[in-house]
């Protein structure tokens, strides 16, 4: 059983206690070097010669801070600065290194960078914890190379099974297991073997709501449950020009009907609840040809399984009705969900006091994106810090964030995990 992590009652003040941004901002461009975009971003995807090269850094990095490293056999580096009591639970904080091709500087990279910027800063003011803190780099989060994403800690977890993920194929047909080991990162520790006092993780948000609201600091209460319904509807390849309207079989009108459908159920169940179809394939796809065929996957989330389960039925139910009065055949297959997350009490709370003595606005948010930490929170308690970004927009070259938001979140983040790690007077 992982231990409770203390609560905001157990002494922990140090409302002066402030890491050195100006160093983190530093690091965070210093890595964006190695695999860069070509627009001003990163393209560090996984597994890759330049996530290697990531990583080579950022253990020298560690290294320089006194840590000592362990990798296991997903790849996922922990990165430990002892603590006093060598019997104690480590509390464990990080997130990604691995990007979207064409990501942005700062997602999962301000995680990790920020957890450790917290040795850091316990090393410039010779401060013990009672508990070791583990700086941690996951394998393989954003899933884009290799499908599924957060898939080293959903191994970690138990949630996806290690046999079979290394058998996962990218678009050359290269196996995961064979690549990771191809660029010297497979190590030998068992998955999973590891117990945690607690994990926390820094994120960017991903969206707009901090940015426009004015709040320094995201306190992620849930994480939003994702259900993906692949659609397939089919009617008749017919010619635009000399099929009469009424004799058309239009898998492509279906689906704007169907998609209208997906929009009104999200709506219905506002303000958490979205909905879209991001995977869109439309057959023969030529510009003379009505659509026999459509392929699309639904993309619903919600941070209350009821509500999933809700849409999902109501997407069924009424697409099928669509689809019936256009004589058109439809067919639905699940392709990928979880459930929703609630993150531990404790440790959401010692964010939200972080926050407060710290002086940085706040507010409870519920995270739309997966992360590591959705994962982690089935194995050890479990809460995400998150800072705003820019017009919230992530995945992409362009995404942007400012210092100062960077800086709020590691300081954040640095009083959760140091209250939770034990400070030794």
């Amino acid at each position: 059983m992982a231990e409770t992590p203390a609560t905001p009652d157990d002494g922990f003040k140090g409302e002066n206690l402030r890491i050195n941004g100006d160093r983190l901002w530093d690091s965070i461009h210093e890595l964006a070097k190695i695999g860069p975009g070509v627009a001003g971003g990163s393209n560090r995807q996984t597994v890759t010669d330049e996530d290697g090269e990531g990583r080579r850094l950022f253990q020298q990095w560690c290294e320089e801070a006194g840590c000592t490293m362990g990798v296991d056999e997903m790849g996922t580096m922990f990165m430990t600065r002892p603590g006093t009591d060598p019997d104690a639970l480590p509390v464990y904080v990080g997130s990604h290194l691995d990007t979207q091709p064409t990501g942005g500087r700062y997602d999962g990279v301000l995680g990790v960078l920020g957890g450790l910027e917290i040795v850091r800063t316990l090393n410039d003011l010779n401060i013990q914890t009672k508990h070791p803190i583990v700086v941690t780099n996951w394998t393989n989060e954003e899933g884009t190379r290799f499908a599924p994403a957060m898939m080293a800690s959903g191994v970690f977890a138990g949630v996806l099974d290690q046999a079979d993920i290394y058998n996962h194929t990218d678009a050359k047909g290269l196996k995961f297991g064979d690549e990771l080991t191809r660029i010297g990162w497979k190590g030998d520790e068992k998955v999973g073997a590891r117990k945690m006092k607690a994990f926390f993780e820094l994120h960017i948000e991903q969206g707009p709501i901090l940015e426009a609201e004015g709040k320094d600091i995201g306190v992620v209460t849930h994480g939003q449950g994702l259900s993906w319904t692949q659609v397939t509807i089919t009617g008749k390849d017919a010619h635009t020009g000399s099929t009469p309207m009424p004799m058309r079989r239009n898998a492509g009108l279906g689906m704007a009907r169907v998609l209208e459908l997906v929009d009104a159920i999200a709506w219905s169940h506002k303000p958490d609840a979205v909905g879209a179809a991001g995977h869109i394939e439309v057959y023969p796809n030529s510009r003379n040809v009505i659509p026999g065929r459509v392929v699309f996957t639904v993309d619903f989330r919600s941070p209350n399984l009821a509500v999933i389960e809700d849409m999902e039925k109501r997407l069924k139910e009424g697409a099928q009705k669509i689809c019936d009065e256009m004589e058109l055949g439809i067919e639905f297959e699940k392709v990928g969900g979880f459930d929703p997350v609630e993150f531990d009490a404790d440790c959401v709370a010692a964010i939200r006091n972080a926050a407060e003595r710290l002086g940085y606005s706040h507010r409870n948010i519920i995270s739309g994106a997966g992360h590591d930490a959705c994962w982690i929170n089935r194995v050890a308690p479990t809460a995400m810090v998150m800072c705003p970004c820019v017009d919230g927009l992530s995945h992409n070259e362009a995404e942007d964030i400012s210092k100062e938001w960077a800086t709020a979140g590691a300081e954040v983040l640095f009083h959760a995990v140091v209250e939770t790690a034990e400070i030794v007077e």
